[in-house]
């Protein structure tokens, strides 16, 4: 079969479940800018995808409460979830398996033996240490035991969600199961830490394709989590941003200011102190859908030193500033923009808009060379 019979083969495929090509390819291009791939990627993700090359994906639960998975599956549009089930092989997934007892476990350990160092292990889920209890046991294994076991054996490990990322709900005091996060548990591999409550599913999507397409992960942060996604804190791209500056803050809710979608930093947001993607990039291509999108401060689910530990309404010191270098106190009245602000303003949108014509062009001379050069291998 040639390559264009391939292609109309699979498209074909799709459109019976109601993908158009178009869709497709937008979906892949969403994967693509989730994890910073540039757009001449798209292609590349499409071709593998289309060639069959999907992959393997076994995902394993431990203490969590299987909304990681849920909002993987519930796209806002059908057919994008249907989509992404095509994108990839889910081999084993105990929430959405047929199988149960023994076949189950007959096909985890089949599916390890075929692709063994090959496939993508997703971890959903805090992991609790054996020593303290009988707690979280599959087929008579602890949870320790299956994620040694079947995360030594994977190509690539990804924790998603901030339960296996580091801990999550079930590791709040007095962490009764002495509940960790994947990445303390495989000391020596090397994790894709993807931290929320849940995550946005585009990360997890974009960060399997790269490794299907090229063999590599995203660059990771100190704390395994990709740079694309956690290098920046939901403050520095608020939507409300503008009236923290302004110093318009949220008094109390249903005050005026809430009314008027003011800065929600007094109310407890956590945003100056979470690296998340959330301002950027909101759940299931629904604008809004979002903690502060629906009028409500942050809670910092991605940082194991806030959520679950720091009181909802306490603020938080912002210790990444940004432009305007100097932040308007909280509690002083402001008045109008000044024309020095509006010249910083200036300054800095022509500083950005030069850089991103200097990195485009760098990008487009560059095209084809050394891709994924910068990119951390699977351990």
């Amino acid at each position: 079969m040639g390559r264009e019979e391939e292609l109309r083969t699979a498209f074909g495929k799709w459109e019976e479940q109601g993908v158009s090509r178009r869709e497709f390819l937008r979906t892949c291009a969403i994967a693509a800018a989730a994890v910073g791939l540039p757009a001449w990627t798209v292609g590349e993700i499409a071709a593998a995808a289309v060639a069959g090359k999907r992959p393997p994906v076994i995902w394993l639960h431990f203490q969590e409460c299987t909304g990681c998975s849920e909002t993987l599956l519930r796209a806002s549009h059908p057919a994008v979830s249907n989509l992404i089930l095509d994108l990839v092989s889910l081999d084993y997934h105990e929430t959405l398996f047929a199988a149960a007892g023994k076949q189950a476990e007959e096909a985890l350990q089949a599916s390890v033996r075929k692709n063994a160092g090959k496939f993508v292990c997703v971890m959903e889920g805090s992991i609790p240490r054996a020593e303290v209890g009988a707690y979280c046991r599959v087929g008579g294994r602890t949870a320790v035991e299956i994620a040694k076991d079947i995360g030594g054996k994977a190509g690539a490990v990804i924790a998603i969600g901030s339960c296996a990322s580091w801990g999550g709900i079930p590791s709040a005091d007095p962490n009764p199961t002495g509940a960790e996060g994947v990445p303390r548990i495989l000391e020596g591999k090397t994790v894709v830490c993807l931290p929320g409550c849940p995550p946005n599913p585009y990360n997890l999507l974009g960060t399997v394709l790269q490794y299907a397409t090229y063999g590599t992960l995203p660059a990771l942060d100190s704390l395994g989590r990709p740079a694309f996604a956690y290098a920046r804190t939901i403050h520095e791209d608020c939507p409300r941003r503008p009236h923290f500056d302004a110093g318009r803050f949220v008094e109390r809710f249903g005050d005026e200011g809430h009314r008027h979608g003011y800065c929600l930093y007094k109310t407890g947001c956590k945003g100056p102190r979470t690296h998340a993607p959330c301002s950027l990039q909101q759940f299931n291509e629904v604008v809004g859908a979002w903690p502060v999108g629906i009028g409500h401060p942050c809670f910092g689910c991605t940082e194991q030193s806030l959520a679950f530990r720091m009181p909802l309404h306490t603020t938080v010191e912002i210790d990444r500033p940004t432009p305007p270098a100097n932040y308007p106190p909280i509690h002083a009245d402001h008045g109008g923009v000044s024309t020095a602000a509006v010249g910083v303003a200036g300054l800095t949108v022509g500083a950005l808009i030069g850089a991103g014509a200097m990195a485009a062009k760098k990008l487009g001379s560059s095209k084809g060379e050394g891709k994924g050069e910068n990119d951390k291998e699977a351990k």
